[in-house]
């Protein structure tokens, strides 16, 4: 019989996806908080956990480190994006690489400006070719990979390049620390499709979501941390 999984952890409730989706938009609606405001706190976030991770269990100050951060072009990749301009900040070296649009598509408003920020900041940026041959390099001289690549607003087996990409983060084995989500596992249920990024730590954005906690996906979640990066506490409490 599978363990249930379990309503609260870290004290605060655990959600599906379309709740999650429901806190975000309150909390820019009804509470005034920006995309923007949001997306720098959970980066901010990222890149403390990311530096505390390589300095207490891998024992690697994050002085020169080699970071290599991995991002769709979503919401999760703009989170990643502030993450790599943060890490570049405490004196790592970063380099991201974006995968490409599926067509000649612009970036949303939020992961463009982040763009920009992370470039003068000096941070390195890529688009994935189709080879990825250059990332693969990169990923195997990494101290540690950030998986921004899959927010939980996807659904769906990771397609195309994302899924190259996933596959090649985990022929590394690097230490991999995963933003909200180990990208290619699904939020609501745990399981996934075929392909999936296996992390040493998870940061879950707010709250915990059903997924990270099944039994199923304990292998691929690693260590689960839930990260405050600034939403309102009634709503995480559960009010509307």
């Amino acid at each position: 019989m599978k363990a249930p999984i379990p309503e609260e952890f870290q004290g605060l409730p655990v959600v599906d996806s379309a709740r999650m989706r429901e806190i975000d938009r309150l909390a820019v609606e009804r509470y005034g908080l920006t995309s923007l405001e949001l997306m720098e706190n959970a980066g901010r976030a990222v890149a403390e956990e990311a530096a505390q991770l390589l300095s207490g269990r891998f024992k690697q100050p994050i002085q020169e480190a080699l970071i290599t951060v991995c991002c769709g072009r979503g919401n999760n990749g703009g989170d990643g994006l502030v993450a790599a301009r943060r890490l570049k900040g405490m004196g790592a070296e970063v380099m991201v690489y974006i995968a490409p649009a599926k067509r000649d598509a612009s970036y949303p408003a939020e992961f463009q400006k982040n763009l920009t920020r992370a470039v003068e900041a000096g941070v390195s940026i890529h688009e994935v070719s189709e080879e990825l041959v250059e990332l693969d390099v990169r990923l195997r001289s990494s101290a540690m990979v950030i998986d921004a690549l899959l927010g939980t607003g996807a659904s769906g087996k990771p397609a195309g390049a994302v899924h190259k990409m996933i596959q090649r983060i985990t022929q590394a084995a690097r230490p991999v620390l995963a933003v909200d989500i180990p990208s290619g596992l699904h939020p609501d249920t745990g399981y996934h499709s075929g392909v999936v990024v296996v992390a040493a730590r998870t940061c879950a954005l707010g709250l915990a979501k059903r997924g990270l906690l099944a039994a199923a996906a304990a292998r691929y979640v690693g260590e689960l941390k839930v990260l405050d990066i600034g939403f309102p506490k009634e709503l995480l409490k559960g009010g509307r």
